[in-house]
Protein backbone atom coordinates (compact mmCIF):
# COMPACT_ATOMS: atom_id res chain seq x y z
CA UNK A 1 0.00 0.00 0.00
CA UNK A 2 1.10 3.56 -0.57
CA UNK A 3 0.70 6.40 1.86
CA UNK A 4 -2.46 8.43 1.06
CA UNK A 5 -1.88 11.86 -0.41
CA UNK A 6 -2.54 14.83 1.84
CA UNK A 7 -2.95 18.39 0.67
CA UNK A 8 -0.32 19.72 3.07
CA UNK A 9 1.08 23.01 1.86
CA UNK A 10 4.80 23.15 1.34
CA UNK A 11 7.66 23.45 -1.09
CA UNK A 12 7.49 21.34 -4.23
CA UNK A 13 10.31 19.12 -5.45
CA UNK A 14 12.19 20.99 -8.24
CA UNK A 15 11.43 19.96 -11.80
CA UNK A 16 13.83 17.53 -13.46
CA UNK A 17 14.43 19.31 -16.76
CA UNK A 18 16.46 16.39 -18.12
CA UNK A 19 13.27 14.39 -18.73
CA UNK A 20 11.39 17.23 -20.40
CA UNK A 21 11.27 17.59 -24.19
CA UNK A 22 13.87 19.94 -25.63
CA UNK A 23 12.25 23.32 -26.40
CA UNK A 24 14.14 23.81 -29.68
CA UNK A 25 14.29 21.08 -32.31
CA UNK A 26 14.50 22.07 -36.01
CA UNK A 27 12.82 18.82 -37.08
CA UNK A 28 9.70 20.04 -35.23
CA UNK A 29 9.44 23.28 -37.14
CA UNK A 30 7.01 25.23 -34.93
CA UNK A 31 9.40 24.78 -31.99
CA UNK A 32 11.78 27.14 -33.78
CA UNK A 33 9.44 30.09 -33.28
CA UNK A 34 7.98 28.94 -29.96
CA UNK A 35 11.18 28.13 -28.09
CA UNK A 36 12.63 30.68 -25.60
CA UNK A 37 15.60 32.80 -26.64
CA UNK A 38 17.17 32.85 -23.17
CA UNK A 39 18.10 30.04 -20.76
CA UNK A 40 15.39 28.97 -18.30
CA UNK A 41 15.70 30.05 -14.67
CA UNK A 42 15.31 27.59 -11.81
CA UNK A 43 13.50 29.16 -8.85
CA UNK A 44 11.99 27.96 -5.59
CA UNK A 45 8.27 27.25 -5.61
CA UNK A 46 6.08 30.05 -4.28
CA UNK A 47 2.72 30.01 -2.43
CA UNK A 48 0.90 30.59 -5.72
CA UNK A 49 2.46 27.38 -7.10
CA UNK A 50 1.96 25.44 -3.88
CA UNK A 51 -1.80 25.99 -3.65
CA UNK A 52 -4.85 25.63 -5.92
CA UNK A 53 -6.25 25.14 -8.47
CA UNK A 54 -9.89 24.64 -7.56
CA UNK A 55 -12.80 23.51 -9.69
CA UNK A 56 -16.38 22.36 -9.26
CA UNK A 57 -16.37 18.62 -8.59
CA UNK A 58 -20.15 18.59 -8.87
CA UNK A 59 -20.06 19.75 -12.49
CA UNK A 60 -19.14 16.32 -13.84
CA UNK A 61 -21.85 14.34 -15.61
CA UNK A 62 -22.55 10.61 -15.55
CA UNK A 63 -21.11 10.05 -19.06
CA UNK A 64 -18.22 12.51 -18.90
CA UNK A 65 -15.58 9.74 -18.83
CA UNK A 66 -17.35 7.73 -21.56
CA UNK A 67 -16.29 9.29 -24.86
CA UNK A 68 -18.18 6.62 -26.78
CA UNK A 69 -21.52 7.97 -25.55
CA UNK A 70 -21.07 11.43 -24.04
CA UNK A 71 -21.31 13.46 -27.26
CA UNK A 72 -24.63 11.89 -28.28
CA UNK A 73 -25.77 11.89 -24.62
CA UNK A 74 -26.18 8.12 -24.81
CA UNK A 75 -28.34 8.10 -27.94
CA UNK A 76 -25.81 6.38 -30.25
CA UNK A 77 -22.24 5.08 -29.86
CA UNK A 78 -19.17 6.48 -31.59
CA UNK A 79 -17.57 4.51 -34.42
CA UNK A 80 -14.24 2.77 -33.96
CA UNK A 81 -12.34 0.25 -31.89
CA UNK A 82 -13.42 0.48 -28.27
CA UNK A 83 -10.60 0.84 -25.71
CA UNK A 84 -10.37 1.43 -21.97
CA UNK A 85 -7.71 3.85 -20.76
CA UNK A 86 -6.99 3.54 -17.04
CA UNK A 87 -4.28 4.11 -14.47
CA UNK A 88 -3.29 5.98 -11.34
CA UNK A 89 -2.13 9.51 -10.59
CA UNK A 90 0.80 9.50 -8.14
CA UNK A 91 3.34 12.00 -6.88
CA UNK A 92 7.11 11.60 -6.85
CA UNK A 93 6.95 9.99 -3.41
CA UNK A 94 4.64 7.27 -4.81
CA UNK A 95 1.62 8.63 -2.96
CA UNK A 96 -1.80 8.52 -4.59
CA UNK A 97 -3.26 11.87 -5.70
CA UNK A 98 -7.01 11.55 -5.10
CA UNK A 99 -9.87 13.88 -6.08
CA UNK A 100 -7.99 15.57 -8.91
CA UNK A 101 -9.50 16.48 -12.26
CA UNK A 102 -8.29 14.73 -15.43
CA UNK A 103 -9.41 15.92 -18.85
CA UNK A 104 -8.70 14.20 -22.19
CA UNK A 105 -9.18 15.11 -25.83
CA UNK A 106 -8.40 13.18 -29.00
CA UNK A 107 -9.04 12.63 -32.71
CA UNK A 108 -11.76 10.25 -33.86
CA UNK A 109 -11.16 6.78 -35.32
CA UNK A 110 -10.29 8.34 -38.68
CA UNK A 111 -7.71 10.73 -37.21
CA UNK A 112 -9.81 13.91 -37.30
CA UNK A 113 -10.56 16.33 -34.46
CA UNK A 114 -13.89 18.03 -34.00
CA UNK A 115 -12.35 21.46 -34.53
CA UNK A 116 -13.03 24.04 -37.21
CA UNK A 117 -9.33 24.29 -38.08
CA UNK A 118 -8.93 20.55 -38.66
CA UNK A 119 -9.18 20.15 -42.44
CA UNK A 120 -8.00 16.54 -42.73
CA UNK A 121 -10.00 14.55 -45.30
CA UNK A 122 -11.22 11.94 -42.80
CA UNK A 123 -14.94 12.33 -42.00
CA UNK A 124 -16.32 13.54 -38.70
CA UNK A 125 -18.22 11.02 -36.62
CA UNK A 126 -21.59 12.60 -35.72
CA UNK A 127 -21.59 10.65 -32.44
CA UNK A 128 -18.07 11.49 -31.27
CA UNK A 129 -16.96 14.75 -29.67
CA UNK A 130 -13.48 13.70 -28.61
CA UNK A 131 -13.44 15.16 -25.09
CA UNK A 132 -13.94 13.71 -21.61
CA UNK A 133 -13.16 14.27 -17.95
CA UNK A 134 -13.16 12.46 -14.63
CA UNK A 135 -11.90 12.75 -11.05
CA UNK A 136 -9.46 10.31 -9.45
CA UNK A 137 -10.79 8.18 -6.60
CA UNK A 138 -9.29 7.87 -3.11
CA UNK A 139 -6.48 5.66 -4.50
CA UNK A 140 -5.68 8.03 -7.36
CA UNK A 141 -7.32 5.73 -9.94
CA UNK A 142 -9.06 6.92 -13.09
CA UNK A 143 -10.51 5.44 -16.28
CA UNK A 144 -11.96 6.49 -19.64
CA UNK A 145 -13.91 4.39 -22.12
CA UNK A 146 -13.19 5.67 -25.61
CA UNK A 147 -12.28 4.67 -29.16
CA UNK A 148 -8.76 4.23 -30.45
CA UNK A 149 -7.83 7.50 -32.21
CA UNK A 150 -6.53 7.34 -35.75
CA UNK A 151 -3.16 8.59 -36.95
CA UNK A 152 -3.18 11.71 -39.08
CA UNK A 153 -0.82 13.76 -41.30
CA UNK A 154 0.37 17.19 -40.24
CA UNK A 155 2.18 19.98 -42.12
CA UNK A 156 5.68 19.73 -40.71
CA UNK A 157 7.99 18.06 -43.23
CA UNK A 158 7.06 16.35 -46.50
CA UNK A 159 5.19 13.36 -45.07
CA UNK A 160 4.95 13.50 -41.27
CA UNK A 161 2.20 11.65 -39.39
CA UNK A 162 1.21 11.85 -35.75
CA UNK A 163 0.99 8.48 -33.98
CA UNK A 164 -2.27 7.47 -32.36
CA UNK A 165 -2.42 9.50 -29.16
CA UNK A 166 -4.66 10.94 -26.46
CA UNK A 167 -4.01 14.37 -24.89
CA UNK A 168 -4.25 14.44 -21.10
CA UNK A 169 -4.58 17.35 -18.68
CA UNK A 170 -4.14 16.79 -14.93
CA UNK A 171 -4.82 19.54 -12.39
CA UNK A 172 -3.12 18.00 -9.34
CA UNK A 173 -3.53 19.69 -5.96
CA UNK A 174 -1.53 22.81 -6.78
CA UNK A 175 -0.59 24.92 -9.78
CA UNK A 176 2.94 23.50 -9.59
CA UNK A 177 1.50 20.03 -10.21
CA UNK A 178 -0.47 21.09 -13.30
CA UNK A 179 0.46 18.77 -16.16
CA UNK A 180 -0.49 18.55 -19.83
CA UNK A 181 0.89 15.56 -21.69
CA UNK A 182 -0.08 12.95 -24.24
CA UNK A 183 -0.23 9.18 -24.25
CA UNK A 184 0.80 6.85 -27.07
CA UNK A 185 -0.22 3.23 -27.65
CA UNK A 186 2.16 0.29 -27.30
CA UNK A 187 3.28 -1.10 -30.65
CA UNK A 188 2.54 1.96 -32.79
CA UNK A 189 5.39 2.16 -35.38
CA UNK A 190 4.75 5.87 -36.00
CA UNK A 191 6.14 6.78 -32.54
CA UNK A 192 9.68 6.31 -33.85
CA UNK A 193 8.99 8.55 -36.84
CA UNK A 194 7.26 11.47 -35.06
CA UNK A 195 9.26 14.73 -34.72
CA UNK A 196 7.18 15.74 -31.68
CA UNK A 197 7.88 12.49 -29.85
CA UNK A 198 11.54 12.84 -30.86
CA UNK A 199 11.87 16.03 -28.79
CA UNK A 200 12.02 13.66 -25.79
CA UNK A 201 15.67 12.68 -26.20
CA UNK A 202 15.88 10.10 -23.42
CA UNK A 203 14.32 6.85 -24.66
CA UNK A 204 13.29 5.73 -21.18
CA UNK A 205 11.40 9.00 -20.71
CA UNK A 206 9.67 8.60 -24.08
CA UNK A 207 8.72 5.03 -23.21
CA UNK A 208 6.92 6.36 -20.12
CA UNK A 209 4.52 8.13 -22.51
CA UNK A 210 3.58 4.79 -24.11
CA UNK A 211 0.70 2.93 -22.47
CA UNK A 212 1.15 -0.85 -22.44
CA UNK A 213 -1.64 -3.23 -23.35
CA UNK A 214 -3.35 -4.51 -20.19
CA UNK A 215 -5.28 -7.74 -20.70
CA UNK A 216 -6.17 -7.83 -17.00
CA UNK A 217 -8.64 -4.98 -17.54
CA UNK A 218 -9.71 -5.87 -21.09
CA UNK A 219 -13.24 -7.17 -21.56
CA UNK A 220 -13.62 -10.19 -23.91
CA UNK A 221 -15.57 -9.45 -27.10
CA UNK A 222 -15.81 -5.77 -26.10
CA UNK A 223 -12.61 -3.73 -25.62
CA UNK A 224 -8.86 -3.81 -25.01
CA UNK A 225 -7.39 -1.90 -22.06
CA UNK A 226 -4.25 0.26 -21.83
CA UNK A 227 -2.66 1.27 -18.52
CA UNK A 228 -1.15 4.74 -18.16
CA UNK A 229 0.11 5.91 -14.76
CA UNK A 230 0.82 9.62 -14.33
CA UNK A 231 3.41 11.03 -11.89
CA UNK A 232 3.15 14.64 -10.69
CA UNK A 233 5.64 16.73 -8.73
CA UNK A 234 5.74 15.84 -5.07
CA UNK A 235 6.20 17.91 -1.93
CA UNK A 236 9.45 17.95 -0.03
CA UNK A 237 9.62 15.88 3.12
CA UNK A 238 11.66 16.00 6.31
CA UNK A 239 14.94 14.13 5.68
CA UNK A 240 16.41 11.65 8.12
CA UNK A 241 19.97 10.34 8.07
CA UNK A 242 18.71 6.75 7.91
CA UNK A 243 15.93 7.48 5.39
CA UNK A 244 16.90 10.13 2.82
CA UNK A 245 13.50 10.09 1.16
CA UNK A 246 11.84 11.27 4.41
CA UNK A 247 8.78 10.04 6.22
Amino acid sequence: MTEPYTQDRGRLIPRDRTIHPVPFDPDYKTSVTRSPDLPLLSMESTPSEETGPTFGHGLLGELDNNLILNWSKGAAPALGERVLLHGRVLDENNRAVPNTLIEVWQANAGGRYRHKKDTYFAPLDPNFGGCGRTITDENGCYEFLTIRPGAYPWPNRGNDWRPMHIHISVFGHSFGQRLITQMYFQGDPLIDHCPIAATVKDRASLDRLVAPLDFSRSRPLDYLAYKFDIVLRGRRQTHFENKPEGM
